[in-house]
């Protein structure tokens, strides 16, 4: 539905004049320097449900959106899973298409006009794009997935998650935070980052622009005095390693004053197996980084 802060929010945006006046038939906006029957065409997709105009979205995606968002809209290292019923951004089909249309401010996401994603795209093949991504969505809830109410006890008890991660505030800053993990990031990426939490670091992918800013490369380094640190990589040039330790102290060192250091793609979160979380543990913890994020975790 249309709302009145929408249509300020977007005459502003466009330089327009507006006041709002009452009559008989109820609120009324009256425009005074430009019509906008070009707005209130996009609020509304034209082509919804349609399969034909889906596979052309899927290939206006594969060409503009997939590099960021992974093929199948199912998220890459720089987008997040656009399959989700349950958005960071906007859930209707009218604020999909302006947040393509004109990209999101404070993230990586560009405006779709003028090259900003891909070639650029026109507002028919964005309304193409926005119904493949409803063709692809799966509507998985967190009650769905597990327990969350248990899957927060083991979060922040049993599996020790909040030593090294944060949600809403609350733990750990040695990894990600996963306040909103659980809305940009597929089910099976986050049951793959609790069983195998070194894989994407062994394949070398750099992921500069993602959710999460760092890389979490494990560094050991031995000071001069024979100190030995482990942790994680901050940052680093030729010459200089900043990185946060095991207790989460930060430390600045020049590398020529270092006895050794070493950067490996081992990440430092254990892996989860099946005896150290069985499987229905699992799935309460994945419902409940689902749920926090429902709530608007981190955002």
């Amino acid at each position: 539905m249309l709302t009145r802060k929408r249509v300020q929010q977007i005459l502003q945006r466009d330089g327009r004049t507006f006041r709002w006046g009452c009559g008989c038939a109820g609120a009324v906006l009256l425009v005074c320097s430009a019509s906008t029957p070009g707005f209130f065409a996009q609020e509304k997709n034209p082509y919804a449900g349609d399969v034909k105009v889906a596979k052309a979205g899927e290939y206006q995606f594969r060409s503009n959106c997939a590099f960021c968002h992974g093929l199948g809209a199912r998220g890459g290292g720089r987008g997040p899973d656009l399959t989700r019923a349950n958005k960071r951004h906007g859930n209707s089909d009218a604020e999909i298409f302006h947040n393509i249309h004109d990209g999101i401010p404070g993230t990586a996401m560009p405006a779709a006009t003028n090259g900003g994603i891909g070639v650029g795209m026109s507002d028919e093949e964005i309304w193409q794009v926005v119904t493949y991504i409803r063709s692809v969505e799966k509507k998985i809830s967190a009650a769905e997935t597990g327990n969350a109410a248990h899957g927060k006890e083991l979060f922040y008890g049993a599996s020790a998650c909040a030593t090294c991660h944060m949600v809403n505030g609350k733990g750990g800053r040695l990894g990600p935070d996963l306040s909103s993990t659980g809305s940009s990031r597929s089910f099976e990426y986050l049951v793959e980052s609790m069983r195998n939490p070194s894989k994407r670091l062994a394949e070398g992918i750099a992921e500069p622009l993602k959710d999460f800013s760092q890389e979490y490369e494990t560094a050991t380094v031995v000071t001069s005095d024979g100190t030995k640190l482990q942790g994680v990589v901050l940052n680093e040039d030729s010459f200089t390693l900043q990185m946060l330790d095991t207790r989460e102290q930060l430390h600045s060192f020049e590398k020529s004053k270092l006895r050794s250091y070493e950067k490996t793609r081992e990440s430092l979160m254990p892996t989860y197996d099946t005896k150290a979380l069985p499987e229905k543990d699992l799935q309460d913890l994945v419902a409940f980084l689902l749920a926090t994020s429902s709530e608007g975790g981190g955002r």
